[in-house]
C-alpha cells in the first residue's frame, strides 16, 4: 500500500541519516584529539582528510584495507539482523586463512580454478566452525557471544600449531608459511595499486548478501527472528532452523574474507595472531 510504502521510505532515509551522523560524530571526536594532541592541528586534520585522496596509491591502500573489513563487517550484519552477538569472526579470518592456505601451497590446479577453490576451502572451514556455536545457540541456548569467543583462542592455537609444524618454510627465520602456488594468488585489477580481484568479489558477496536478506524466503525469516523470536516461533517459523543458518551464512562470508585478504595481499600465510578483522566488523556492522 501507499502508507506502508512512506513508511518503508521514512525508515530508509531515518537509517541513513543516522549513519551519517554517526560517521560524523565519530570524525568530530577525532577532530578534538587531534587538537588536544598535535603541535599542528590544522595541517594534521587537512593530511588527515585529504591526504589519502591525493594519489592512485593512497586511494589503493584504502580499497585494499577495505576489503577484509568489507567480508568481516557482512557476516557480523547478517548476525546482528537475527538478534545474534556472535565474535567468532576473529577465529575464523584465521583459521580458513590456514585451510585456504594449505590448499594454495601444495595441490596443483589450473589458474583460474585454483583460488577459486582455495576461497571454497575457507568458506567451508568457516561454516564448520561457525556451525558450532550456532547448534549449542539454537539446541541448547548457550550465549553465541561466550561460545565464539572462546573459540577464537582454540582456532589461534590451532592454526599456530599447523602453521609450525606442517606448514613452516625453514628457510625462513620467521615463522611463515611456505610460499603460495603462483596460480593461486588474486591478480591486481589496478595498475600501480595493490587493488587485487578480492575487492570485486567483496563487491559480489555485499550485493549477494542484500538480496539474500532482502529478497528471499530465508532473509525474510532471518529479519522476523531478529525483530520478534517469540512471535516469529507462533507464526510457524522455525527458529532452530534459521539460527544454524545464519551462523553458516556468516561463518561462509568470514572463511572467504580470511583467505581472499592471504590471498590478496600476501605471497606465503604470515599472520601470527589473530587479525582483528572480526573485532572491526563488529564496529562496521554497527554503524
Amino acid at each position: 500500500t501507499d502508507k506502508e510504502g512512506k513508511r518503508m521510505s521514512r525508515e530508509r532515509s531515518f537509517t541513513i541519516i543516522r549513519t551519517a551522523v554517526s560517521m560524523l560524530v565519530a570524525i568530530l571526536v577525532a577532530f578534538v584529539i587531534i587538537l588536544l594532541v598535535s603541535d599542528q592541528p590544522v595541517e594534521s586534520i587537512k593530511i588527515f582528510l585529504l591526504r589519502p585522496f591525493s594519489s592512485k596509491r593512497y586511494l589503493g591502500n584504502i580499497v585494499e584495507t577495505a576489503v577484509p573489513l568489507i567480508f568481516s563487517g557482512l557476516a557480523m550484519a547478517i548476525m546482528f539482523k537475527a538478534s545474534l552477538f556472535n565474535l567468532g569472526g576473529e577465529g575464523i579470518f584465521f583459521i580458513a586463512g590456514i585451510t585456504g592456505s594449505i590448499m594454495a601451497i601444495w595441490p596443483k590446479l589450473p589458474p583460474v580454478a585454483f583460488p577459486i577453490v582455495c576461497i571454497m576451502v575457507g568458506a567451508v572451514t568457516g561454516m564448520a566452525v561457525m556451525l558450532i556455536p550456532g547448534v549449542l545457540k539454537a539446541k541448547y541456548g548457550a550465549s553465541e557471544m561466550v561460545t565464539s569467543l572462546m573459540m577464537n583462542n582454540i582456532l589461534l592455537g590451532v592454526g599456530l600449531y599447523l602453521l609450525n609444524n606442517m606448514m613452516r618454510d625453514p628457510k625462513v627465520a620467521s615463522l611463515v608459511s611456505y610460499k603460495y602456488r603462483t596460480n593461486a594468488l588474486l591478480g591486481t585489477i589496478i595498475p600501480g595499486t595493490r587493488i587485487h580481484a578480492g575487492f570485486l568479489i567483496a563487491l559480489a558477496c555485499a550485493f549477494l548478501s542484500y538480496l539474500f536478506l532482502f529478497k528471499s524466503k530465508w532473509g525474510y525469516e532471518i529479519r522476523m527472528v531478529g525483530n520478534n523470536k517469540k512471535f516469529a516461533s507462533y507464526s510457524g517459523i522455525n527458529v532452530t532452523r534459521v539460527i544454524i543458518i545464519v551462523h553458516l551464512v556468516a561463518g561462509a562470508i568470514a572463511g572467504m574474507g580470511g583467505i581472499i585478504e592471504c590471498l590478496g595481499m600476501h605471497k606465503r600465510f604470515e599472520w601470527t595472531a589473530l587479525p582483528g578483522y572480526g573485532f572491526d566488523g563488529a564496529m562496521i556492522a554497527m554503524l
